[in-house]
């Protein structure tokens, strides 16, 4: 029986074969565009939110645009994503935030980024671990689901103890990509209605398809 980390490790190293690439896949080209689409990501798929994005920063192709937009600007553009009064609301008090306490700059530590109107933990991670090349457990659906398909945790769904409990048996230095390996494994692979276990590169190691079974 393969203890967690043994385990965290061993889907590290085949996740890394299978997906050699492991980009983000949320499209951007500046820091907080990456802040932005994260937060328009929340209960909207990473596809619909790089269609929006496209519009979106082309009517408010600056941080100073964003801060100067009223917020029912930005909702009449981001309304696809969902949650529209909010998320709209967040980015312009993010915009402003970014402008008065950081002169425009994303920051780089968990607890600056938390500070930012509308950034929890799962977009922090995802900044530190894709701008700043720092160690991130983005805990988003994919991530949690399949943590808990392969035995990684056992019945967590709540995002923050799935971090914690990940952080200590994942390698430091491997996990924003594997985070984002997660994401291309759980849409490809491991669905949310059906995983299709005997074309998983994981069977072998995973609690619940068709390898290692508990005793």
């Amino acid at each position: 029986m393969l203890t967690p980390k043994e385990r965290a490790e061993a889907a590290v190293m085949l996740l890394e074969q299978e997906y050699p690439d492991a980009i983000c896949a949320l499209q951007y080209k500046k820091d907080y565009e990456l802040l932005f689409a994260t937060r328009l990501s929340a209960q909207c798929t990473d596809k619909r939110v790089n269609i929006v994005t496209q519009d979106l920063y082309t009517i408010f192709p600056t941080l100073e645009s964003f801060a100067q937009a009223q917020p029912e600007e930005i909702e009449k553009i981001i309304r696809p994503c969902g949650l529209g009064r909010t998320k709209a609301r967040d980015l312009n008090a993010a915009a402003q935030y970014l402008l008065e306490v950081h002169g425009g700059k994303v920051p780089g530590t968990m607890e600056e980024l938390l500070k930012i109107p509308g950034v929890g933990r799962k977009t922090a991670n995802l900044i530190l671990g894709d701008l700043y090349g720092k160690p991130a457990i983005v805990t988003d659906t994919h991530c949690i689901r399949l943590s808990n398909r392969i035995g990684l945790v056992d019945g967590i769904k709540e995002p923050g103890k799935v971090e914690k409990a990940l952080r200590p048996i994942v390698p430091p230095e491997a996990s924003s990509d594997f985070c984002h390996r997660l994401v291309l494994h759980g849409r490809d692979v491991c669905t949310a209605r059906k995983p299709y276990c005997d074309k998983c590169c994981l069977k072998e190691i995973c609690m619940t398809g068709s390898g290692e079974k508990e005793a």
